[in-house]
């Protein structure tokens, strides 16, 4: 039950996050259980960083790529921040 909830819990959180977000945590998570799985036996937790890493970054690009319509722009200043894309674009 407290599994449960707890799943239940994150899955509402990630409810207001962006897909690049969504993405991204879902990668990470599943890369560190893939990456903890198959390492040796000895190195289980470097498999698991590597995993989530890996994954983390996977995970983040096809979030990207399923927001379409949205485009990145740098201000002045290089701070980044997402907004729609110009018509025709």
């Amino acid at each position: 039950m407290k599994k449960s909830a707890m799943v239940i819990a994150a899955l509402v959180a990630l409810a207001g996050c962006t897909s690049t977000q969504q993405g991204a945590v879902v990668g990470g998570v599943g890369g560190a259980a893939i990456g903890s799985a198959v390492a040796a036996p000895g190195s289980r937790t470097e498999g698991a960083l590597i995993g989530a890493a890996v994954g983390t970054v996977a995970g983040a690009l096809i979030g990207r790529a399923a927001d379409p319509g949205r485009c990145y722009y740098r201000d002045q200043y290089g701070r980044r921040y997402v907004a729609n894309c110009p018509s025709g674009y």
